[in-house]
């Protein structure tokens, strides 16, 4: 049970909005489906709108019930934790893991692996003992990814990215060499119009469908004009977005199993070995290199960066050895 005394300054406020602000570990939608449940009481009366005005001097009395298992069960498996303290885990993801359950991918995910990782630490989002996923990396794209433990983690962080209040960087391996070589890329992306599987920057009378999207890119290398290293930041945050953009200026990453559609004409500038090694690469060569926050809870600035996976340096160290 939480309990809190109503200031002079409070009377008047929704009764659910002061107890979350009161609280502090509860969202306001938590708060009102709590009050629903007939778990709020005033002064020992059960309190039944959440749109009640708070009265100044009144004690509010909040029963939380114990979170209960989520639907995805437990499943212990490696992971790479970058930093972890009771509000938060920061992870390195591989590429191949999927993060959330879902039709195909029913258990072996992401969060099967944080509910075995920190087991009785969650102390529930929603009323359920889950990881707070604030954020998604694609299957095949590798990296920093920050998961919330708590509630007010959860409200933050979502808060946060929702805003683009935060540093990511992602690096990526494009077919040929982008003209500039740094710049933005803005396009509004939605479902594709006739693929549902993939999205697309969507035009003419699709553009109202879609989402304002800009990337920000600048080359950090470059093989000739067969293939460039990227340095990616997303102003907006949609699904594929750097896929799809760089796709739609013509330089897809190497290995994009969705928007790599034939074989690039760049790649005929690269020797035969490195082409075929490029061609033969079994996912987007992408990768979530840094994240940089603020701690929900203590406002500190965090910043945290993962090194290229082994697949995509060893892409790289193939690239160098051809262009000696």
């Amino acid at each position: 049970m939480r309990q809190a005394i109503a200031p002079p300054d409070s009377a008047g406020e929704r009764v659910d909005r002061f107890l979350a602000a009161a609280i502090g570990s509860l969202s306001r939608s938590r708060v009102k489906a709590l009050i629903e449940a007939g778990a709020v009481s005033r002064d020992g009366t059960p309190v039944a709108d959440p749109a009640e005005p708070v009265r100044a001097g009144a004690r509010y009395a909040v029963v939380i019930p114990p979170p209960v298992d989520a639907a995805p069960l437990p499943q212990a498996m490696p992971l790479t934790i970058l930093h972890e303290d009771r509000h938060l885990i920061v992870l390195d993801k591989p590429a191949g893991l999927v993060v959330h359950p879902a039709p195909g991918n029913l258990d072996g995910t992401l969060v099967n692996a944080l509910l075995a990782h920190a087991g009785d630490d969650l102390p529930g989002i929603g009323g359920e003992k889950r990881p707070g996923i604030v954020h998604r990396l694609d299957k095949d794209t590798s990296g920093v990814m920050v998961v919330a433990k708590t509630e007010l983690a959860h409200r933050a962080l979502s808060e946060a990215f929702a805003a683009r209040d935060l540093d990511r960087e992602y690096v990526a391996l494009a077919w040929g060499l982008p003209n500039p070589v740094a710049g933005e890329i803005e396009g509004a992306i939605g479902r594709h119009p006739t693929d549902r599987k993939r999205m697309a920057v969507l035009t003419g009378r699709d553009a109202a469908r879609g989402k304002p999207a800009l990337t920000r890119y600048a080359t950090e290398r470059a093989w000739g004009a067969g293939c460039a290293l990227l340095r990616c930041r997303l102003a907006t945050g949609r699904t594929h977005q750097i896929r799809v953009h760089l796709s739609q200026i013509g330089h897809p990453l190497v290995g994009d199993p969705v928007y790599l559609r034939r074989v690039p004409a760049a790649s005929r500038t690269l020797p035969p070995e490195t082409r075929e090694g490029l061609l033969a690469f079994p996912r987007q060569a992408l990768h979530a290199a840094t994240l940089g926050f603020r701690h929900p809870a203590t406002g500190e600035p965090l910043r945290f960066a993962s090194p290229l996976p082994a697949d995509m340096a060893a892409l790289l160290a193939l690239l160098d050895a051809d262009a000696g």
